[in-house]
């Protein structure tokens, strides 16, 4: 397995110290760098270029964005940001992302140490994952997973699994439900943003953590034609209306009636996330059966394989994301493996599949 290259750039001496530290201990990973700014990192670079970048946001001399940009216009690398935990810091966050960044990793203002060394298993499984990304589908528009170190959960730890049944009748109101992870922001805002408001009602997981998520939405709401928000408790699903799982929160579907919303629960971690895709599409296996599309797309790992198998056994629609177009070919391909795809489709095509398989177009 070849050795993960990674540099660290953060202008706080006790993340370059306590990072290093824990990248250091991972087998197969090695530090290369680790400074305090961007122009440091550039010099540094000229020495010896990095598999993957953890880079801070807000530092002196060069921010990180300006950095971001550079790097994937010059030659496009794997960057995980390293942000602070705040609103403030997930609108600049959000610029990251749609700059090419693959993944996030939050800090906190205080405790930095401690939650570190806490965190040191999800740090390095987002370099691991980074290691991974297809970096030319990073470019801004105009070695294997570590094993779990934890029981991981599946979905029935949230929503116990349906009788084998098959579908619920049909009815006007379709639902499209769409997972996805690493490289799931830019993904995403390609598909919404080719939709028109007649769109069917969309309900989504992107793994992301609290707070970034309404920073998220409000950010793709501006962009769209259709609305864009971040889930509430009891929402509506309705035509012309994505909404996405907060961070930190599961997000399921219920029917009422004719009519579908979302219950925001809190949880156990599922697939070692929360919200976990499985959860969303159990639910929507459940409720919406026949009435369902369901979508996996680019991210690492396996969260979504199982609950769009279930999808497809109530009679749902079933689409993955093709493996040329993901930045990371895990979680789609792992659908493919248990039989839960119908279809594999490039990512500009998954806008039509949205239309033309639910009747829209």
């Amino acid at each position: 397995m070849k050795t993960i290259d990674v540099m660290v750039v953060d202008d706080s001496a006790v993340v370059r110290k306590v990072v290093g530290a824990v990248l250091e201990s991972a087998p197969g990973i090695r530090l290369l760098h680790a400074v305090s700014d961007p122009l440091l990192a550039i010099e540094r670079m000229k020495q010896a270029w990095p598999d993957v970048i953890l880079l801070d946001v807000e530092m002196p001399r060069m921010d990180g964005i300006t950095f971001l940009r550079k790097i994937m216009a010059e030659r496009p690398t794997p960057v995980v940001i390293c942000s602070t935990l705040t609103e403030k810091g997930a609108e600049t966050t959000m610029a990251a992302l749609a700059a090419g960044a693959v993944s996030i990793i939050t800090k906190p203002k205080l405790g930095l140490k401690d939650f570190l060394s806490e965190s040191a298993d999800e740090l390095v499984a987002a370099v691991r994952a980074a290691s991974h990304a297809n970096v030319r589908r990073l470019a801004p528009r105009g070695a294997p997973a570590p094993a779990p170190v934890a029981t991981k959960l599946t979905a029935d730890a949230v929503l116990p699994a349906a009788p084998d049944t098959r579908a619920l009748l049909r009815t006007t109101e379709r639902v499209v439900a769409i997972g996805t992870s690493t490289g799931g922001t830019l993904a995403l805002e390609e598909v919404l943003t080719a939709l028109p408001r007649v769109t069917p009602g969309i309900v989504i997981v992107q793994h992301m953590p609290e707070k970034f998520t309404a920073a998220f939405a409000d950010r793709l709401n501006g962009l769209c034609q259709i609305e864009v928000r971040e889930a509430r408790h009891g929402d509506r699903v309705l035509p012309g209306r994505a909404l996405i799982a907060p961070g930190g929160k599961h997000m399921l579907l219920r029917r009422d009636g004719a009519q579908y919303h979302v219950d925001v629960i809190d949880g156990p971690l599922v697939n070692r996330h929360r919200p976990s895709v499985d959860v969303l599409f159990r639910s929507v296996a459940k409720h919406a059966g026949a009435n369902a599309l369901g979508i996996i797309m680019t991210g690492m790992g396996d969260d979504g394989a199982a609950g769009l198998l279930e999808m497809r056994k109530a009679g749902a629609r079933t689409v993955a994301q093709d493996e040329d177009s993901c930045v990371v070919y895990g979680m789609p391909k792992e659908a493919v493996k248990r039989g839960g795809v119908e279809k594999s489709v490039p990512l500009k095509g998954i806008d039509r599949e949205i239309l033309q398989q639910l009747g829209v177009r």
